[in-house]
């Protein structure tokens, strides 16, 4: 019979002043840096919801623009042009961002590692800018504005958070499993596709939607490339609207009416990157 743990006796140590001081200031410190983080995005949804709330009707889904400076109105053309640029720009940084995170993680011993490995750390730091400026030279100047051209620049801002979710992702799964594959004779190719892929498939998913949510927002490489459109257009080699276009040219006009639409595409918008992260994180930890 296991004798009954006896209570221990010794007093606890108190703590001097001194250091009571320092743990309070810490605190103190710490929830500052936490509110000096979170106001910010506080203060713009706040904001957003006062100015554009109103705005978010069923015309402003269903309708496009009305012409400069008139009231009524919607943003469906830049809705429709949002999504189809991103699931354009998907099919470009998936394809190639996981291919790359295979390649990083998969053949570290390969003598094109490092080129790639610097590829994508410089093509991470390359301002959204200058990815629609390249866009402008190599694509617009030679086929003129598209939808296609400006999901060609998303995607490319896509690939190195991609690659570099894949890479990490693919990492976390136990070399045993490799090892199991490999002992049944089956193809190094046939191993990362059918086993190493499947197990690190919710992670992937994750780092893809954190990818749109990266560029859902761009505006800078889309005034280069899709130009923007008042209609609904479903033709990606034809100029196309999106959010960001419509937010940017709202908020720079002097009509208040496009004003107004301009905060509530800006409050949709940043209300859709919000729960895709909020999704992506979800997904990341039922896997």
């Amino acid at each position: 019979m296991r004798a009954a743990a006896v209570p221990s006796t010794r007093p606890r140590a108190r703590l001097s002043p001194a250091r009571r001081l320092k743990n309070l200031l810490m605190g103190a410190l710490i929830l500052l840096a936490t509110l000096l983080v979170v106001a910010p995005l506080i203060l713009i949804f706040v904001y957003l919801l006062r100015e554009g709330l109103g705005a978010l009707n069923l015309d402003f889904f269903t309708r496009t623009p009305a012409p400069e400076g008139e009231a009524g109105g919607g943003l469906l053309n830049a809705i429709t042009g949002s999504l189809e640029m991103l699931a354009m720009a998907s099919v470009i940084g998936v394809l190639v961002g996981v291919a790359g995170g295979i390649f990083l993680a998969e053949y570290p011993r390969h003598p094109l590692m490092p080129t790639v490995r610097m590829l994508s750390d410089v093509l991470a730091g390359i301002p959204a800018i200058v990815m629609g400026l390249v866009a402008y030279g190599l694509i617009v100047l030679k086929f003129g504005f598209s939808g296609l051209a400006g999901a060609l620049a998303l995607g490319f801002l896509m690939i190195p958070i991609v690659v570099r979710t894949t890479e990490e992702v693919l990492k976390l799964v136990p070399l045993s499993v490799r090892e199991a594959g490999l002992s049944l004779g089956l193809p190094r190719w046939v191993v990362i596709l059918r086993i190493v892929l499947p197990a690190a498939a919710g992670g992937i998913v994750t780092g893809v939607m954190l990818a749109l949510a990266r560029v859902a927002g761009e505006a800078a490489p889309l005034l280069f490339t899709a130009f923007g459109n008042s209609g609904v257009n479903f033709d990606p080699t034809k100029p196309m609207s999106a959010l960001p276009l419509e937010i940017y040219r709202g908020a720079t006009s002097a009509y208040d009416e496009n004003q107004r639409l301009a905060k509530a595409g800006a409050l949709l918008l940043i209300t859709l990157i919000f729960v895709t992260s909020l999704l992506a994180r979800r997904v990341s930890r039922r896997k």
